[in-house]
């Protein structure tokens, strides 16, 4: 009991110096820092998506510069094959033999900026990447490094040169966030911070990639009730019961909200969950996934009117009141 406890003070401790680093950087933001470190501890992948100018690409560089991990960066582009990320195979005349050459998607923290702008044929090459973390490619299987989590940032759909991201694609998210413009202070604070050298230029490590997989597997240990199970499935089935949904989530969707809660409960001192640590997580993990019928205006986006929906859906599901 001793050692559980120690290792989840140890948890709590570095979930608290992550976010802190990470906000030196990201002012204003706390709520957008903590989910993102959630979902770091939950081995799921984030989606960032606002108009261009308002933080996505600095928080998700912030966070990868505050672990000492291999980072890439994707930049999406219309032109891009599949291959651009994944990596290819090159014949090797020397050997007789076609030797795979790793993509950019080989790293512990991938950024990928603009997802939207690359075509749906590209983005396909993230699929198999973000659910199983291998890349298959003429027939060989090829792991990704462990751990290995995706940052994506997406410009509205609405814009110039984006296309819409696949229910496939959106579904591999574990949640999404929308950055928002700063309050008065925040932005203050960032023109007085930026006005001579980048912050992010001095910001150091405060976790090794041992300190984040360790802090994973610890997570994967948070207990569950059974009560709060049966209250992810009751949430995940009024989404697919709702009079302005098309499609509800998905069985992953569940699978993910919970791995979330835990996250958010080892990030919170605690080794179980809690109901507000679902209700907490439901907007971003249930509303990218939700294709809303008429109602919602655009069938395939309408984040607003879906997270209008995941309101409803959670005034009206019962919360557990005990184990």
């Amino acid at each position: 009991m001793t050692d559980r406890t120690d290792s989840s003070n140890q948890l709590f401790q570095n979930a608290a110096h992550l976010r802190q680093a990470v906000g030196s950087v990201v002012v204003g933001k706390s709520e957008q820092v903590k989910i993102a470190v959630t979902v770091l501890l939950a081995g799921g992948h984030l989606l960032m998506e606002d108009v261009p100018g308002v933080g996505k690409t600095v928080l998700a560089k912030t966070l990868a510069r505050a672990m000492d991990t291999r980072v890439n960066r994707i930049q999406f582009t219309p032109d891009m094959l599949p291959s651009d990320v994944t990596g290819v195979a090159i014949y090797d005349q020397g050997n007789g033999k076609f030797d795979f050459q790793p993509g950019p998607i080989f790293a512990n923290v991938v950024i990928g900026d603009e997802i939207n702008r690359a075509s749906p044929k590209t983005q396909s090459a993230l699929l198999e990447c973000m659910e199983e973390r291998q890349v298959s490619v003429d027939g060989e299987t090829h792991r990704l490094p462990d751990p290995f989590t995706v940052f994506a940032t997406q410009n509205p759909a609405e814009m110039e040169g984006t296309y819409p991201l696949p229910e496939a694609q959106r579904d591999r998210f574990m949640a999404r966030i929308s950055m928002g413009y700063p309050d008065r202070e925040a932005e203050l604070s960032m023109l007085e911070s930026r006005d001579g050298a980048d912050p992010l230029n001095a910001l150091r490590p405060v976790l090794s990639a041992d300190d984040v997989r360790a802090m994973i597997l610890q997570v994967q240990q948070v207990f569950v009730a059974p009560s709060i199970k049966r209250y992810v499935v009751d949430l995940a089935r009024a989404t697919r019961e709702h009079p302005a949904v098309r499609v509800g989530v998905s069985p992953r969707a569940s699978l993910q909200l919970l791995r979330a809660a835990k996250a958010a409960a080892a990030i919170a001192g605690r080794g179980y969950v809690v109901p507000d640590d679902v209700q907490q997580l439901l907007k971003p993990v249930f509303a990218h996934r939700l294709v809303l019928g008429n109602r919602g205006g655009r069938q395939q986006h309408g984040y607003t009117e879906a997270e209008r929906v995941v309101e409803e859906i959670t005034a009206q599901v019962p919360a557990p009141t005990g184990a």
